[in-house]
This record gives C-alpha cells, structure tokens and sequence, in this order.
C-alpha cells in the first residue's frame, strides 16, 4: 500500500500512525502476531517477537498470512531481512514434534535430524532423552514432557505436541442452552480448543470466558479440575456452571481453605495448590484424586510460579487457559506457551465491543498537583518509597468525590491498592469497602447489594481485580495500582465492560500524582489497552468541573 499505516523496520519493530483511517484495520492483524511496546498518541510501536510468531502459527497462522499483512498495510516495502526472519522463525515451530510410538513410549522426532542432534546435545536437555532408537528419533521419560517443551522453547525449538492426552474418567455434561445460546465467537473459541487439544483462550473481560470453559467441558464430557484465583470466583464459577449446564450441585466440589471437596468437576484456589506444609506442597494429592481428564485454569495470567512446576506434571491432561491479557510482568509468557499450551484463540476487544457483546468504555487520567508539603517529602524519600507516597497522596481523595458526585446515580468502584488508603477513601465516600481481610460470606453479601444497586459506591482493593461479576458497575475511579502491571489495568477496566441494562457508557478513571512515578507506571499500565484500541484523554484535577 503506497500510503498504508505500517512502516515495518530492519530491527523488527512496526510503527502505526494512529491517524490513518486504517490503523483500526491494521492493528487488528498486526496484534496476532507482534506486542505492542509503546503507546503515546500518534505512532505506536509493536515489536514482531518470537514468542509472539510461535503463538500465531500454534494458532493457524503461517508465515504468509503474516507476510501478507505486513506487505498490505506497509507504507514502504517490508525490509527484505524482516521477510526471511520472520519464515524461518515461524518454520523453526513444528520441526521437532513430540508424539507417542506403537508401544505408547513418549518420543521426540524431527524432520530435520541436525536440528534434533543439536538440541539433543544441550545439557539440560540431554538429562530427560532416554534412548535413541533410530536416527530421526529419540525417547523422552514420561514425567519430562512438560519439562523438555520448556527447554525446547529456551534454545528457540518449540516443539509441537501430539503425544495425545488421556481421556480422563467419563462425565456427562451438557450445555443447557435454554433461552440463550453460545456467542459466535465462544463457539469458534472451544472448537478451536477442542481440535488443538489445549491452549490458552484470551477473551476481553466480561465476554464470558466462564461460558468458553463450560463448553469446552460439555464437549470433553470428562471429570475436570478448574483452578481459579480466590474462593469468590470458584463460587462464581460453581454458580455459573449449575445455572448453564446440566451439572448438578452434588457433582461439583469446591476445595478451597474452607472447604475440601473432590467431585467430577472441582473447583480449586490456586492458594491451596501452593500452600506448603513442612517445606512440601500439601494439597498435590488434589492433582492425582481423580483421573482428571480436563484441567481449566482461569486467568492464566495470574498462574503463580510454583504451579507451572506441578503444571509439568500434568502435560498427559487437557489444558485449558482463559485470560484476558497474555501478558505477565514476570516475563514467563513462555512458561505458559509450553505447559499450558499456545494462544489459540485472542479475540480483540473493539471488535466485541462493535459486536455489542461488551459495554464501551471512555479512559480518562486525570492528574492532580501534590501541595509543596508533600512534593518535598516526595523529593526526600528514598526510591522505593517513592511510588507508595505518590500513589497514596491524600490530594487524590478531593479528586476522588468530585468524580463519585459527577457520577451520582450510576454504580460506581472505586479500587485501590493500599488498606490505609482504601480506609480513608471509605470514611471520606461514605461507602462500605472490600479488601483481603473482609470474609468471604460477607465480600458475597456486599457484591450483591451492589449488583442489585442497594450500595452506589463501593471502594475495593486488589481482591476486585479478577473475576467478579459486578455488571451494573459503570464507573470505576483506579486510585492507586500495583505499580506498572499492565494486566491489573485491564482487568480493572474489565470490571466494567459487562453490557449494562441501564444503558450507561463505562467510563473509567485513573487518579495519577503529577511529575511522580506514579505518572510513569501509569504509561506502562495503559501499554495493554492501547493495543486493545482505547485512548486515554488526560484531564487536569483543577479543571474536572468544567470539564
């Protein structure tokens, strides 16, 4: 295209003029396969990654259908160095193939025998081969599959597996599409799953990624083990599936610090799968109770380090991941490409949104001035203290019941970070607050006085940020984060993204201290939505009445 949005680099960075009337177009296809690194207001940069190729061809794309998108919307021609780059990248996917033999024995095969005598040489994939029956081939220990696709992904050979899963024990479950039906994009979701056999699913907040996982367990018909991040959403979770599919209250369990139950489809925390006693994890046996033939793990995002170590184990199970955004601050996305499996299906959110299947949503930072009392304290205090003053500057609580009152009559969260902050913002607004130390019975009880609109405000902390269903919430006030995590700030504006019956548009706000850190995390955190297609207008704190 002479005069396209894209100018593709040698250094595999892509800048798209956000101006162009197809940069919508563009950045759709572009975001299969390349991340995005920076997000100011008119050139964004998205950098084409390895990982980033490999999730694409895992989810059926080749090498040309990227080539074509590039050559398509590139104002210049696609540097010749990219083109070779990004084939022989995508080709190095699938080279080395993991599958069973004729006995059932576990082996490693390639096309390309260099290829397998050269990482069969790596030290620490040396260890998990036990033998070499014929040149093209070698065996793999049961207990290593999991372990070797991660090394395989470090030394830049992702192997694909085929070495099957085992079916699990036989439950029966249906949808019960009674009155509703699957959304289109759910069903390409679990038939896209079910086919690769695992993989993530990402899906923007609030487009039903519980219903994805529901019928992905109607179509595996097998007793399935569902990890999710804290006891409200396995309640959540337990409640949806008895209200979408024929499952029974007696043949789901929920094992959690309250509760131990082992039922057909058991719902499990993933605090109590790390949770050790004595130095040993004491709840593994969970993993074994049952001949599990489904694993779901819900925002996969959120998968602590310890369990992609159990994760290794259960490389012969079904996986299934659901998140809303693939990315994770600790760098280990290619954890969760090997032992959970790649993206198989990433649905970008504006193209919900146009469907009418999300609430849209307007962003807004508005930044607020510290008084010269607390610039100074600022100025003086040592660097990691820092972002905990500017985040929790009390200039902020003015700003935030100027926005409750410009607001008043729709349901509003204001969410926070800190407890000492979360106290005085729930004095100041009058409104009842939920944080780690509220009781699970009672967390239940004030969600649903808010979803029937009993409660208008309500101030939360981090423990709002994943996995409640709040779909009356139209306003969400973020006035303080965990420093520039770019997933909380997505799952925060997911709070809001639920259709409304009231017809009201989401509108989000961050409250930032101005020429403070908390300014520059807030660029990192709002790199995911940028990329999703949503612009923040900055507003001035002083200038809120007018605006």
């Amino acid at each position: 295209m002479a005069d396209g949005p894209l100018i593709v680099q040698s250094d595999r960075t892509v800048l798209l003029e956000v101006a162009h009337p197809d940069a919508e177009s563009a950045r759709h296809e572009l975001a299969i396969f390349a991340e995005l690194e920076r997000a100011p207001e008119h050139i964004h940069t998205y950098r084409i990654t390895r990982l980033g190729l490999w999730n694409a061809r895992a989810a059926g794309h080749s090498a040309d259908d990227m080539l074509t998108t590039l050559d398509r919307w590139s104002r210049f021609p696609v540097p010749a160095s990219v083109s070779i780059d990004i084939r022989e990248t995508v080709n190095r996917y699938g080279r080395l193939v993991i599958e069973r033999d004729e006995e059932g024995t576990l082996i490693l095969r390639a096309t390309d025998t260099a290829v397998l005598a050269e990482v069969a040489k790596n030290k620490r994939i040396q260890p998990l081969l036990t033998g070499h029956p014929s040149p093209g081939v070698f065996t793999v220990d049961a207990w290593a599959r999991g372990h070797i696709k991660q090394e395989l992904l470090k030394v830049g050979w992702p192997a694909e597996d085929h070495a099957g899963y085992t079916p699990g024990t036989p439950h029966e479950i249906e949808l019960a599409e009674d009155g509703w039906t699957l959304r289109p994009y759910q069903r390409k979701a679990v038939d896209i799953f079910s086919e690769g056999g695992s993989g993530v699913v990402v899906l923007p907040c609030g487009a039903g990624k519980t219903l994805v996982g529901a019928a992905a367990m109607a179509d595996t018909k097998t007793t399935t083990l569902i990890l999710v991040t804290n006891t409200v959403s396995a309640r959540q979770w337990r409640d949806e599936l008895l209200k979408r599919t024929s499952l029974t209250p007696e043949e789901i369990g929920e094992y959690s610090g309250q509760v131990k139950e082992v039922k057909p489809v058991t719902i499990a925390t993933y605090q109590i799968l790390t949770a050790k006693r004595k130095g040993e994890y004491a709840h593994l046996a969970l993993l074994d109770a049952l001949d599990w033939g489904l694993i779901v793990y819900d925002e996969v995002h959120l998968l602590p380090a310890p369990v992609f170590k159990l994760t290794a184990d259960l490389q012969a199970r079904r996986r299934l991941g659901l998140t809303a955004t693939l990315v994770r601050e600790d760098g280990r996305e290619g954890d969760v490409f090997s032992l959970i499996g790649p993206k198989r299906f990433d649905a970008p959110w504006k193209e919900i949104e146009a469907q009418g299947f999300i609430s849209p949503a307007v962003c807004y930072e508005v930044r607020v001035d510290l008084p010269a009392g607390d610039r100074m304290e600022y100025a003086a205090a040592a660097d990691d203290e820092r972002y905990r003053l500017a985040a929790t500057a009390h200039a902020k609580i003015g700003v935030v019941k100027d926005l409750v009152a410009r607001h008043a009559g729709e349901q509003i969260l204001v969410i926070g970070q800190y407890l000492d902050q979360i106290d005085i913002l729930s004095d100041a607004l009058g409104a009842p607050q939920i944080t780690g130390a509220t009781p699970v019975d009672e967390r239940e009880e004030l969600y649903g006085a808010f979803r029937e609109g009993r409660i208008p405000v309500l101030v939360v902390s981090k423990v709002a940020n994943f996995s409640i269903d709040l779909p009356e919430a139209s306003v969400a006030i973020q006035v303080s984060g965990s420093f520039g995590s770019r997933q909380e700030e997505a799952q925060r504006l997911g709070r809001l993204l639920r259709p409304k019956q009231s017809g009201h548009t989401a509108s989000f706000y961050t409250v930032i201290a101005r020429d403070t850190v908390d300014q520059d995390f807030a660029q990192n955190r709002q790199r995911f939505l940028a990329e999703q297609g949503y612009s923040y207008t900055i507003l001035d704190a002083d200038g809120l009445a007018a605006a």
